[in-house]
């Protein structure tokens, strides 16, 4: 493609990207009939539409979603060039963008700490969403890695490192469901049953969070409807809420440093949803990465407590 046409793509790019032409005008500093004009000269010379316009924004079309998808990859291939010359002249620099969980936070402080001491030239990123928007900024190249729990099928994201780590519930050593607990362990020796949980005080995160999605699939197979009394989009408040005295339903990496201390029990779950999950590193499917960024996904699987072996 000319360069003409490469810029008119890239006013796609940011009208799809922002959800609005007028979005887009206002990021690219130009008018928004300049955008519109951009973006119809390219429809008129591929011969067709790109993008779907709706009274609340615009969507590409299938053909525009392939044209999009032309754009990031040499966007990524760009990345890389530009690495790899820097590097031939000694130098180490340039950016990473790492999406994640809110429950990754904990772990990754040491790494990262790591990874910025060895590559100081790198400028480190992270974005903290829920799992559907890990996914999605990984999809559309807005973050080199994702660090996501349980997420669902996408035949665009590759999972570099997957490791199993089950679903429990969290509660305090006060808790009348923590008397069984098994000394110094912070773990029941049986399992409970998802209907044992609802007739106690029960805070859960909300839908956009993988958790969230296990646990209305184990409803759903189990028969069984719990009502939190707090739903929340921060693994925080889930963890501060059990600590006074609630049940939460959280990974058991998420609650490691808790229950080590004694402050958090963890209590099995029997039903299979909750003990299959896994943890996984992931970028987007053909996606070449830079050198900095292999070097990070190599530190991270080292080094992360959610990557340890089961």
């Amino acid at each position: 493609m000319s360069q003409v046409q490469e810029r008119r793509i890239g006013h796609l790019f940011e009208a799809a990207r922002l959800g609005s032409v007028r979005a887009a005008a206002d990021y690219l500093n130009v008018a928004p009939s300049a955008v519109s004009r951009q973006i119809t000269q390219l429809e008129h010379e591929l011969g067709m539409p790109l993008l779907e316009r709706h009274r609340r924004g615009v969507k590409p079309t299938e053909a525009g979603e392939r044209v999009l998808e032309y754009y990031r990859q040499r966007l990524a291939q760009q990345e890389v060039l530009l690495e790899s010359l820097q590097s031939l002249k000694g130098l180490q620099s340039g950016s990473l963008v790492l999406a994640i969980g809110e429950g990754f936070i904990e772990g990754l402080a040491g790494p990262l700490s790591r990874f910025s001491a060895r590559y100081p030239g790198i400028e480190l990123k992270v974005n903290l969403c829920g799992t559907n928007e890990v996914i999605r900024q990984v999809v559309e190249d807005e973050a080199h890695l994702g660090l996501v729990f349980h997420p669902a099928g996408d035949p665009k994201i590759r999972t570099h490192v997957s490791r199993p780590q089950p679903v429990c519930a969290v509660v305090n050593p006060a808790h009348p469901l923590a008397q069984q607990c098994a000394g110094g362990s912070g773990e029941t020796r049986e399992p409970l049953a998802l209907g044992e949980l609802s007739s106690h005080s029960m805070a859960l995160p909300e839908v956009s969070f993988g958790i969230r999605q296990l646990v209305t699939l184990a409803e759903h197979q189990a028969g069984v409807m719990l009502s939190p009394t707090l739903t929340c989009n921060a693994i925080a408040m889930l963890k501060q809420f059990a600590l006074h005295g609630g049940v939460t339903l959280l990974p058991e990496f998420v609650v490691t440093e808790e229950v080590d201390a004694g402050r958090l029990c963890r209590i099995p779950l029997q039903e299979a949803q909750f003990v299959t999950p896994h943890v996984q590193l992931i970028s987007r499917l053909g996606r070449q990465l830079s050198g900095g960024a292999n070097r990070l996904l190599g530190l991270l699987q080292q080094d992360m407590t959610a990557f340890n072996p089961p």
